[in-house]
C-alpha cells in the first residue's frame, strides 16, 4: 500500500508505531481514522508532527546523529565499488546537522525540525519517504470508494 513494505505499515513498523497514539500495541478505528486523515490530506503542520514522530525511532522527542544515521543509510542507495559507505552516511549527518539544528545541540528537536522544513519543504522527507504522492493517494482513494 503507497509503495511501502508490510514492515513499515504492520505491527512495530514506523507507520504503526505513529498511528498508535496510546502505545498500547494495537491501532484503534479511531486512531486509524486520525492518522489515515493526517497521512492523506494533513495540513503541513500535521505532515511536520507525523514525519517527526516517524523518525525518532526511539520516541525520546528528538532525531539523534545515530536515529539520523540508521534512516539515511536504510534509504540511501550504496555503490557497490564504496570502501566505506557509512563514511559517506556519516558526513551527510554532519551535513544535515548543520542545516537543521538551530539550537546547536547536536540533535533534531521538533523546533528545529519544524523550521528546517518550513525553510526548505523538501527536507520534509529528508531522512526517508514516509507519506504517500499524490498519485497513490488519489489510487487508494478511488480503490477505496469504489469498494461502497
Amino acid at each position: 500500500m503507497f509503495g511501502m513494505t508490510d514492515y513499515m505499515i504492520m505491527d512495530g513498523g514506523i507507520f504503526f508505531r505513529t498511528f498508535d497514539k496510546d502505545n498500547d500495541g494495537s491501532v484503534s478505528v479511531k486512531e486509524w481514522i486520525e492518522g489515515l486523515s493526517v497521512f492523506l490530506r494533513g495540513s503541513l503542520e500535521e505532515k511536520i508532527k507525523y514525519c517527526f514522530h516517524v523518525y525518532d525511532l526511539n520516541g525520546d522527542n528528538y532525531i539523534s546523529k545515530e536515529e539520523m544515521f540508521q534512516l539515511l543509510k536504510n534509504s540511501l542507495n550504496r555503490q557497490p565499488t564504496e570502501e566505506d559507505p557509512d563514511e559517506g552516511i556519516k558526513d551527510l549527518v554532519e551535513i544535515t546537522l548543520k542545516k537543521m539544528d538551530h539550537d546547536h545541540d547536536g540533535r533534531l528537536s521538533f523546533a528545529d525540525f519544524e523550521k528546517a522544513v518550513r525553510e526548505e519543504d523538501l527536507l520534509l522527507e529528508g531522512f526517508g519517504i514516509c507519506l504517500p504522492d499524490n498519485t497513490s493517494i488519489e489510487r487508494y482513494e478511488r480503490h477505496l470508494f469504489e469498494e461502497q
